[in-house]
């Protein structure tokens, strides 16, 4: 198994789309990439700890490459937005990779450098490539949010669209 750890605004959307990706064996909702130790949802929503929501994607490279959860990750969120997913706003939602070693960190510079010149995107990537020191598990309500709270309206408002997005694109990389 192989890790990757990426930051795109709210973890609920990542991790209800990442959990439906063939070759994905597990996915946590956490946070990484600041200052405090063992970082409250609490504290990281106001924004002073300089942790990032993250998911932690567990991943059987056999089945899927490094690169196509890169890619994966880059069509879940607006990657040149600093510090922002839609209204969700401050540095806990910027985009960003927390590469494992210096392979993943040379694969992340090369989707994001290829990303940049493909024009896809209108205005130039702004994810970081930051370091993986420390992942803190988010609070056990924060696991499986989506599925657990159907009802909620930032689930039916925010992760059903994103997650009815994903799944109509790239359905042929699903379980």
């Amino acid at each position: 198994m192989e890790t990757a750890i990426l930051a795109g605004g709210c973890f609920w959307c990542l991790e209800a789309a990442f959990k439906r990706v063939r070759g994905v064996k597990k996915v946590e909702s956490g946070y990484a990439g600041g200052q405090l130790p063992d970082p409250t949802y609490e504290a990281v929503c106001r924004g002073n700890t300089g942790h990032a929501e993250v998911v932690r994607v567990e991943y059987d490279p056999e089945q899927i490459g490094y690169r196509d959860i890169l890619e994966l990750f880059f069509a879940l969120h607006d990657p040149t937005t600093l510090n922002r997913q839609g209204a969700d706003v401050g540095t806990q939602y910027r985009s960003a990779i927390f590469p494992q070693d210096d392979e993943q960190r040379a694969t992340a510079a090369a989707v994001i450098a290829g990303i940049d010149a493909s024009g896809a995107w209108p205005d130039p990537v702004v994810t970081t490539l930051e370091e993986a020191d420390r992942f803190y598990v988010a609070e056990d309500y924060h696991q499986d949010y989506f599925v657990n709270n159907p009802g909620n309206r930032y689930c039916q408002m925010v992760v059903a669209p994103k997650l009815r997005k994903f799944l109509s694109q790239h359905g042929d990389q699903l379980d």
